[in-house]
């Protein structure tokens, strides 16, 4: 997708903004907003679509289940199936294994978009350029997204009906919000808005409705957690997850490999029943069982490459805790029971992390960070990461402690709680 933004999504644009104008005016908003269909585009990162469960929830109830559509790539619906808002029939998907299958997906997922005819479309992504032509091109008569107004981002033509500013001091959940309130607004006025955004408090954070395993995939998880963990029984294994992301597109929020070899020895060495399992995709194995292979210890083991996204979510539901870089799985996570303790370093927690009363995180908050943004298309000149250096495992591996002794203090609790006996009838 970046590649094809850099060498099409200009002139792209240009052509497409000529050609709204050429179309005349923009048509006037709507006033009866029932049956309105709607197209949400987000085709990559899908962590942050996790973010925006609120807004499509609320969507749902405003426009209808069935009136919500979601483009997006094919490698990625496993989110919306996890979410379960938008109806499976009207997921739109592009494959993306080669550049040849991104531009003949594009255009078939065009062709069905028109052919549903959409009311609006809400362009997700900050500031893709592939993207904000989808939308266009999809023929929805008004576009809600990101406008660079004074080029503080990168130009992605006019393609959008309802203009918005990114404003990169509040939470991304929170721009997501906007974007849904922007379609009941006179886009002549945008981007001035009203809208008020709630201070974050993170003890009014709510729980998010758990991930629904479908029957046996829990049997399966706990099959391949048994054989990668030497054939010990893995019912009631304490369990913690590392995620140490080998293949992170961005390599800058990378904790360094010695810093989970110096975690794991000193977990394994302080609770002798506990077990750690490195998690991660197909493409990290190889990298992962280097990992392992340094820790050297019997209770600690690779699972990377060994399950399905879908038993990657129950697995979320087996472990204990898990920590993690700024990625996916940090959101995912927020969909089980697991306790998630998330590294920041080049991107903003305030903008980026979990909305989940179990999320955890670590911010080292340098001079120099965050120097990722939406805004500079999540380029940055820096080689050296302090910000995740300066990430202490002592700090960590305290937080990781308090943890996991909570929660098997509340088990303890719960086996020891006798049943009370239902008062007798009168």
């Amino acid at each position: 997708m970046r590649f094809l933004d850099a060498l099409l999504g200009v002139p792209a644009c240009i052509f497409l903004t000529l050609l709204r104008y050429l179309g005349g005016p923009t048509p006037e908003r709507p006033l009866d907003m029932k049956r309105r269909k709607i197209l949400f585009i987000k085709l990559a990162e899908q962590g942050s679509t996790i973010l925006a469960r609120p807004m499509l929830q609320r969507a749902a109830e405003i426009f209808g289940r069935n009136n919500l559509y979601f483009l997006v790539f094919d490698d990625n619906r496993f989110v919306l199936d996890a979410l379960g808002i938008i109806p499976t029939e009207n997921v739109i998907t592009i494959p993306h294994e080669t550049i040849t299958q991104v531009l003949f997906g594009a255009i078939k997922a065009i062709r069905k978009a028109r052919g549903i005819g959409f009311d609006f479309a809400i362009d997700m992504e900050f500031f893709a350029r592939s993207t904000a032509a989808l939308a266009y091109l999809s023929g929805a008569r008004w576009r809600i997204g990101f406008h660079a107004f004074h080029g503080e981002a990168a130009y992605r033509g006019n393609l959008m009906t309802h203009r918005l500013i990114c404003n990169q001091h509040i939470h991304t959940a929170d721009l997501f919000e906007v974007m849904l309130d922007a379609v009941f607004e006179d886009p002549r006025q945008l981007p001035t808005f009203g809208k008020k955004i709630p201070a974050y408090v993170e003890s009014s954070e709510t729980e998010a409705p758990l991930y629904k395993l479908r029957s046996g995939e829990l049997d399966e998880t706990r099959d391949i957690v048994r054989a990668a963990s030497g054939d010990k029984p893995s019912h009631g294994l304490p369990l913690i997850l590392l995620n140490s992301n080998c293949g992170d597109l961005i390599p800058l929020r990378r904790w360094h490999e010695d810093n989970y070899r110096d975690l794991t020895q000193r977990l394994l060495r302080r609770y002798p029943e506990l077990h750690v399992g490195f998690t991660g995709g197909p493409s990290e194995k190889r990298e992962v069982e280097k990992q392992v292979a340094a820790i050297d210890h019997p209770r600690c083991f690779n699972l990377a490459g060994l399950t399905s996204l879908r038993q990657l979510m129950a697995l979320y539901f087996l472990a204990e805790i898990m920590v993690t870089n700024d990625s996916g799985p940090a959101h995912f996570s927020s969909l089980a029971p697991i306790d998630t303790v998330t590294l920041f370093g080049p991107e903003n927690p305030a903008l980026f992390r979990a909305r989940s009363p179990r999320s955890h995180v670590f911010w080292a908050g340098l001079a120099c960070s965050p120097c990722v943004t939406a805004a500079n298309g999540r380029n940055t000149v820096c080689r050296n990461n302090l910000c995740m250096q300066a990430i202490n495992v002592d700090d960590v591996y305290q937080k990781v402690c308090e943890l996991y002794e909570k929660r098997r203090k509340r088990k303890t609790t719960r086996r020891k709680t006798p049943l009370r006996k239902k008062p007798a009838r009168v």
